[in-house]
């Protein structure tokens, strides 16, 4: 039962975010009666975030709606290391100028769900802030830093935690690098305490162990008192890892997964995961989320189909988030040929001479090999112009285009690609 003050505890709890909080008591009353600075990082490691790190993005969200101060802490330094939470083996390590263009590409997502104060609106106290710890991390001396920070670390207390502990114990190599990530993560909740006045750390379930020694480095420093929440590691009812499809990750950038792709993700959203994904990555009001949640049967549908248009506004915008939503109406409703499907274009010179249905079907990132798109025509899952492809030396020629000009791919009933002639 939920017994939080806080509006901003009350809505984590409501809405399914906690899964730990250090001090829980005290951390409430100070959210109750003062504005808390709190900060989430993320490592650069790709020129996206992908759909696993919408639930911390959306502990920002609801940080900041609850009049609290939100910190978007970039990874320009600790990418450099690598934090081996949840890995079996190193992270493969990027150069300064790879780390760089990454972090150009992460930064941008996050103006869709804070609001920083630096347009020509009035400032306000609780602002975002996005800061990068390469700024002081980079800067460090190694022997002032072992001496100041490095004495107050326990090898004996780091080796039980289960970042550690897990990787050791299934016998994958940890290297001295990535022993040091816990360190550097500490370091940067203290100094964006005395930066920022920051004193909630907050992220997945698996940093926990990370957290807490930065409490206790708050502690040993300056005396202070800092808190930990964490937010549970989120699969699907199947078991199936957040944001991994048979395609890939789910990026958020619009160059990576278009808002339709986006759309359709959200879409096959399994039966079971509806009511809470909305809860966890949608702002709807909770008693509309619970009229949703108690549609039956085939009536299931419409609430995956506000979940998507919702889930893709908040990353894509409101009008990409329509704009998906009446291209799988078009197309699985109407029978029509959506004009902002994901889109291929070939030379009409090749499409005259005519394109195996294999070939097609790798190009236009349906299937991974000639041999994936053999398996699925033997399933009776390839499609052209909703006509069911039944021999795997089947081609595509002009004889194929549409009134549109257009040659639309399809595997499975939810995914689609239309080939388009230059």
């Amino acid at each position: 039962m939920n017994t939080y003050k806080s509006d901003f505890l009350n809505v984590l709890a409501t809405r399914g975010f906690i899964q730990q909080v250090s001090e829980p008591q005290a951390l409430d009353a100070l959210a109750s009666s003062s504005t808390v600075t709190a900060y989430i990082g993320f490592d650069c490691t790709a020129p996206s975030l992908h759909v696993g790190s919408l639930l911390p993005i959306m502990l920002l969200y609801w940080l900041q709606q609850t009049g609290h101060r939100p910190i978007a802490l970039m990874g320009g330094g600790t990418t450099r290391v690598g934090d081996p939470s949840g890995k079996d083996e190193s992270r493969r390590l990027l150069s300064d100028q790879a780390i760089d263009e990454n972090l150009k590409g992460i930064r941008a997502i996050f103006s869709r769900f804070l609001r920083f104060g630096d347009g020509p609106a009035e400032k306000s106290a609780n602002d975002a802030v996005m800061a990068n710890n390469a700024d002081w991390l980079n800067k460090l001396n190694y022997i002032d830093f072992l001496r100041d920070v490095g004495r107050h670390f326990s090898i004996n207390r780091m080796l039980s935690f289960d970042s550690v502990k897990l990787r050791l114990e299934r016998q994958q190599e940890l290297s001295f690098l990535e022993f040091n990530y816990m360190i550097l993560q500490a370091y940067d909740f203290v100094e964006l305490y005395r930066r920022y006045g920051c004193v909630l750390q907050m992220g997945g379930s698996d940093q926990w162990g990370n957290i807490v020694s930065g409490i206790d480095l708050g502690r040993r420093l300056h005396n202070a008192q800092f808190f930990a929440l964490t937010a549970p590691l989120i699969t699907t009812s199947s078991g199936a890892k957040m944001g991994k499809t048979a395609s890939g990750a789910v990026w958020l950038n619009a160059d990576q997964v278009s808002p339709y792709e986006y759309w359709q993700y959200w879409r096959n959203t399994e039966d079971g995961d509806v009511a809470r994904f909305l809860k966890l990555f949608t702002v709807l009001p909770l008693d509309e989320i619970d009229r949703l949640a108690a549609l039956k049967g085939a009536e299931i549908n419409e609430a995956k189909k506000v979940l998507a248009t919702e889930a893709t506004a908040l990353v894509h915008g409101r009008t990409a988030a329509e704009e998906a939503a009446a291209t799988a109406r078009t197309t699985f409703e109407e029978g029509g040929l959506g004009s902002t499907l994901p889109t291929i274009e070939v030379p009409r010179a090749e499409l005259k001479k005519g394109i195996s249905v294999l070939t097609a079907f790798v190009r236009a990132g349906l299937a991974s090999s000639n041999g994936e798109v053999r398996r699925a025509i033997a399933n009776n899952a390839i499609m052209v112009n909703d006509q069911r492809v039944t021999n795997e030396k089947a081609s595509i020629g002009e004889a194929e285009l549409t009134a549109q000009g257009v040659v639309k791919l399809s595997l499975g009933r939810k995914r689609h690609v239309l080939l388009k002639v230059v």
